[in-house]
């Protein structure tokens, strides 16, 4: 078992959170229940699965939840994309938030070899 808030993964994802919460304020209201509603969740899911995969009692399960967290990584970065061709994103944020998305997907790979 892992402390996931030691984790620099879960730290970096919860950044990441805090930001993609922040920039969707500003979406339309049309947005709230469509593409504002679903960025959100899948930027949750990345340190909720860390967290729930550290607890687990061995490394095998543990990556399984990395997984599932890497694929809510990838979903966000194709939203992020969406978010920019409908203008809802400025050019520096959205580079800002693929960076960040880029740079979490990055770690959790690295964790999930360090587990193997």
């Amino acid at each position: 078992m892992h402390d996931y808030r030691e984790l620099r993964v879960w730290q970096k994802a919860m950044s990441l959170a805090a930001d993609v919460y922040t920039l969707t304020q500003s979406f339309p209201d049309e947005e709230k229940f469509g593409l504002t509603s679903q960025i959100r969740r899948s930027v949750v899911s990345i340190p909720s699965n860390i967290a729930e995969g550290s607890g687990r009692k061995t490394n095998k399960e543990f990556t399984h939840f990395l997984h599932i967290a890497l694929g809510s990584s990838n979903e966000l970065s194709t939203q992020i994309e969406i978010e920019y061709r409908l203008n809802y994103l400025k050019k520096d944020e959205f580079e800002d938030l693929l960076d960040q998305c880029d740079h979490t997907s990055k770690m959790l790979r690295n964790l999930m070899k360090s587990l193997d």
